[in-house]
């Protein structure tokens, strides 16, 4: 059976204007344009050696250079099997990826998926080293680097934290994609970072960089990215059989902190916050509302955002899935059938 991402997508209400971070136009190997303005770096602990950790890291970020652009990728698995988003391959079949030696190889592109904004490529070097992933979500004030190539600069590192979780881009999904479920970070994400890496302070992946929101918008310094568990859970869809099943949940969660919990006098810290409900989607019409809690989703608890994700793994569009939630302290069931994510 084909594995499921962990994308839920909410319909948000009202366009926001949003930048993808790539392509861009490449001359070089360097750019003429003025990078957008970072957030000041976030101090690495005392115990961490902040440049070693990149100098073992930055083998497995490269950049994708298609036709006179340039993204980022990652490699994710032996094979020269790489991440990347599919707004920087496009409709292209092949593209090419430069390397942290400078060297430059041809790389195909296995397949890719809009909705989502990921794609698997192929390098035509078969010893590039796969970054390590974690999958577990990082909390809120979690120091972070992005690494890729922004606006042409090859193998740049910016730094900031993790400023949330579970972010949406209002609108993106009535644009075609479904920019939802991401992690917002504060670390400078430019044209180019696309498809680069989003890393702790121990060098692991926690996320693929996506899209910003740019200076225009009166942002500063708002970037995303697509947490590491959904990417790898896409990247399985697209190389079983080149799509991914989306179910269409039409609900925001976030996680039930005990402030939350407290305020909402639900009796637990257990659970799963429903932030907003979509009022056309498929848990509107089961009854859920915003300030509910979710403890359970198709027979699993779901103590955590990350078991709530975990949960709708091996949900399929069509199917009946039981729900259990708090209201107001009371315990309630309904069941959602979710529809399939559009494009």
């Amino acid at each position: 059976m084909t594995r499921r991402s962990r994308w839920v997508a909410l319909l948000g209400s009202g366009a926001m204007l949003v930048a993808t971070a790539g392509c861009t136009a490449d001359d070089g190997d360097t750019a003429t344009a003025a990078p957008t303005a970072g957030a000041t770096a976030a101090p690495a602990p005392a115990s961490v050696d902040l440049p070693q950790i990149i100098a073992r890291l930055q083998p497995s970020v490269v950049a994708v250079r298609v036709g006179q652009g340039l993204g980022s990728g990652v490699v994710f698995r032996d094979g020269g099997l790489i991440l990347t988003n599919e707004h920087v391959v496009g409709d292209r079949e092949s593209v090419e990826v430069a390397l942290a030696d400078g060297t430059r190889v041809p790389a195909r592109v296995v397949a890719a998926d809009a909705v989502t904004d990921l794609a698997v490529l192929r390098a035509e070097r078969a010893d590039l080293p796969p970054a390590p992933f974690r999958t577990e979500l990082p909390p809120p004030g979690e120091p972070v680097v992005a690494l890729g190539s922004p606006l042409g600069f090859l193998n740049s590192v910016t730094a900031g934290i993790v400023s949330g979780v579970g972010r949406e881009i209002p609108g993106s999904a009535s644009q075609g994609n479904a920019l939802v479920d991401l992690i917002q970070t504060d670390a400078a994400i430019s044209p180019g970072n696309s498809g680069g890496a989003l890393a702790d302070y121990s060098g692991r992946v926690i996320g693929i960089n996506d899209a910003y929101l740019p200076p225009q918008t009166g942002a500063v310094s708002i970037g995303f990215a697509i947490p590491a568990a959904t990417a790898l859970d896409i990247a399985d869809d697209l190389l079983d059989d080149g799509r991914v099943t989306q179910p269409y949940l039409g609900v925001a969660v976030a996680r039930l902190t005990p402030q939350i919990a407290r305020s909402l006098n639900a009796g637990t810290d257990r659970g799963v916050l429903v932030r907003d409900v979509d009022g056309n989607g498929p848990s509107a019409a089961a009854g859920l509302r915003p300030g509910d809690i979710v403890t359970q989703v198709a027979g699993e608890r779901t103590d955590t955002l990350e078991e709530f994700l975990g949960a709708l793994r091996s949900v399929e569009p069509g199917q009946r899935v039981s729900v259990t939630y708090l209201r107001d302290g009371d315990t309630r069931q309904t069941t959602v059938t979710p529809t399939a994510a559009t494009r």
